[in-house]
C-alpha cells in the first residue's frame, strides 16, 4: 500500500464513524484529575481503554504509581521491532478539567458526544481525548498498511494529571529515562493559530507566578482624619506594579526580558496573524511591546499580566486608608530569558525604585520556556510532510503562546520536540461547551498518517544526520 492509500484509509476511518465511536466511548469516561474521586476512573481509562488499542498494535504495557504522593497513574507503552535504527516518543493526558455540567447549553452533556454540524461537543473532546486518539487511530492504520513494520521504536507516555499542573511527571520521567529514550519526540495538545490552517510548534512559553504584599499596619484608618498622613497601601502597590509594567502593557524590567528575538523566529512567525476569529476578542493594537507585530508579542516575547489586585474591602468599601494591599501576577517568557532568577530581578528593580515596602515571593512552581531550533531537520521534515498531506502551507510557531510541561521533554530527556494540535482557539477548552471540529480531527488523521508513514521512509537518515552533528556514535 502506498503512502496515498494509507491517507485514504485515515479519511475512510473518518467518514465511516469508527473515529466518533472511539471518542464517544472515551468522553463517556468522566476522568476528572480536579475531582479527588477520579483516581479509579483515571486508572481504568488507562488499563481497560487505552491499553487494549495499544496491545493490539504490539505495545508492552505498563501502569505505573505516581513517585509523587497524591499524584496520578501513568501508562508507558513500548513497540520495539528488530533492527529499527532510531525511536520515536510520544505523549498524551488522560485527564480532563471538571466536567462543569450544569453549565453546558440546553441538549448538551459533558459526557457524551453531541454532533452538531461540524462541531463535536463534549469534555475531553479537544483536550486531550480527541487529540491522543487521532494519533493512535492513525498510528494504527499505518501500521496495517505497512504490514506491521514501521522500521522505527516507539514509545508512549500517558498521563493522568496535565489538567493540575502534571504533578510527578519530571520525577516520573527521570525515574524511567531509559524506558522512554529516543530520537524524536512527537505529540498533539493545544489548539492550532486557527481551524483551517495546519499547525506545528516546537516548544511553550514558560510562566512564572509571583505575589506582591505592601504590609503598612494593620487595619485601616479614618480617611478624614488620616489622609494626607498615611501612606496608602493600595497607592503604593498599584505604583510598584507601574513600575514593572507600563500603562501600554510594556515589561519595564530589562533583566525579565530576553535579548532579542532571534530571526529565525521572527521569520517563522510572519506568516501568523492572531486574533479575527468570530470569538475572538479585538486585539488592543497599542498594547504590549513596540516594535512587535501582534504575533511577535504573543509568541516572541515576555509579557507581566495582573491577575489580581485587592485593597480595603472591594465588596463593602469604606471611608478608610487601607494598611494592606495584595497582586498576583504572571510572566508568560519565552527561551533566552533569565527566568532562574525572577525573584532577585524583582527584588533590585523594586528596591531600586524605591518599593522597599513591597514584598515580593514566588506563587507555585515556575514552568520553563522551551523552543526548538526552527531550523532543525526534523522541523522542516515534519513541514514537508504534513504539507504533501494537507495539501496546504503549514504554520510553524517555534513556540506555544501557553505553557505545557514540554521542559520535561525538551530539557529533562534531550529530545527534538514537535507538536500538531488538532483543536483550534475557539474550541471552549476548559469550559462549557468544549468540541472538537469535525473538519479538523479527520484533516489530522490523515497529517499524522502521513507523518507516522514518513517516519519510516525518512527518519533513519534524518537521526542519523542529527547523531553525526551532535558527534554520537551511529
Amino acid at each position: 500500500m502506498r503512502r496515498e492509500q494509507a491517507l485514504a484509509a485515515a479519511a475512510d476511518h473518518f467518514d465511516q464513524g469508527h473515529f466518533l465511536a472511539t471518542l464517544s466511548r472515551r468522553v463517556a469516561q468522566r476522568t476528572e484529575s480536579q475531582n479527588p474521586e477520579g483516581g479509579p476512573v483515571l486508572r481504568a481509562y488507562l488499563a481497560e481503554d487505552i491499553t487494549p488499542e495499544l496491545q493490539a498494535m504490539g505495545f508492552r504495557c505498563r501502569i505505573l504509581d505516581n513517585p509523587v504522593t497524591g499524584g496520578g497513574p501513568f501508562l508507558i507503552a513500548e513497540r520495539t521491532e528488530p533492527g529499527a535504527s532510531f525511536g520515536v516518543l510520544s505523549y498524551g493526558h488522560a485527564d480532563v478539567v471538571r466536567g462543569q455540567d450544569a453549565q453546558w447549553r440546553e441538549g448538551l452533556s459533558p459526557w457524551r458526544v453531541t454532533v452538531e454540524g461540524d462541531r463535536w461537543y463534549g469534555r475531553g473532546s479537544a483536550d486531550n481525548k480527541g487529540q491522543h486518539s487521532i494519533n493512535l487511530a492513525a498510528l494504527a492504520l499505518v501500521l496495517q498498511a505497512r504490514g506491521g513494520r514501521l522500521g522505527y521504536d516507539l514509545k508512549l507516555v500517558l498521563e493522568t494529571g496535565e489538567e493540575i499542573g502534571s504533578p510527578g511527571l519530571g520525577a516520573f520521567c527521570a525515574l524511567h529515562r531509559e524506558a522512554l529514550a529516543a530520537d524524536l519526540f512527537i505529540a498533539s495538545d493545544g489548539p492550532r493559530v486557527a481551524a483551517p490552517r495546519p499547525t506545528l510548534f516546537l516548544g511553550s512559553r514558560g510562566f512564572f507566578n509571583f505575589r506582591l504584599r505592601v504590609r503598612l499596619r494593620p487595619g485601616g484608618h479614618h480617611s478624614g482624619n488620616w489622609g494626607g498622613l498615611l501612606r496608602n497601601a493600595g497607592t503604593r502597590l498599584a505604583h510598584a506594579i507601574a513600575s514593572l509594567v507600563d500603562a501600554r502593557g510594556r515589561v519595564l524590567v530589562r533583566s525579565m526580558l530576553p535579548d532579542a528575538l532571534p530571526p529565525n523566529v521572527r521569520e517563522a512567525l510572519s506568516t501568523i496573524e492572531v486574533g479575527g476569529g468570530p470569538a475572538d476578542p479585538a486585539i488592543d493594537p497599542d498594547w504590549g511591546e513596540p516594535g512587535l507585530t501582534p504575533t511577535e508579542r504573543v509568541y516572541g516575547w515576555n509579557t507581566i499580566e495582573v491577575l489580581a489586585f485587592k485593597t480595603g474591602n472591594p465588596e463593602a468599601p469604606v471611608g478608610a486608608i487601607p494598611g494592606e494591599a495584595f497582586a498576583l501576577c504572571q510572566i508568560r517568557f519565552v527561551v533566552g530569558t533569565d527566568s532562574a532568577r525572577f525573584i532577585a530581578h524583582l527584588r533590585a528593580h523594586l528596591d531600586q525604585q524605591g518599593f522597599d515596602d513591597v514584598a515580593v515571593e514566588p506563587d507555585g512552581e515556575a514552568m520553563a520556556a522551551t523552543r526548538l531550533d526552527p531550523d532543525d531537520p526534523w522541523v522542516h521534515w515534519a513541514l514537508d510532510s504534513m504539507r504533501r498531506s494537507s495539501g496546504k502551507a503549514p504554520a510553524l510557531l517555534p513556540n506555544f503562546g501557553g505553557s505545557l510541561p514540554n521542559d520535561v521533554f525538551a530539557e529533562l530527556l534531550g529530545l527534538p520536540t514537535l507538536w500538531v494540535p488538532h483543536s483550534y482557539p475557539a474550541c471552549s477548552q476548559h469550559a462549557p461547551d468544549e468540541h472538537l471540529l469535525g473538519s479538523v480531527a479527520r484533516e489530522g488523521l490523515q497529517i499524522m498518517a502521513g507523518l507516522f508513514w514518513d517516519l519510516a521512509e525518512q527518519g533513519p537518515a534524518i537521526a542519523e544526520r542529527r547523531r553525526a552533528a551532535a558527534g554520537v556514535p551511529a
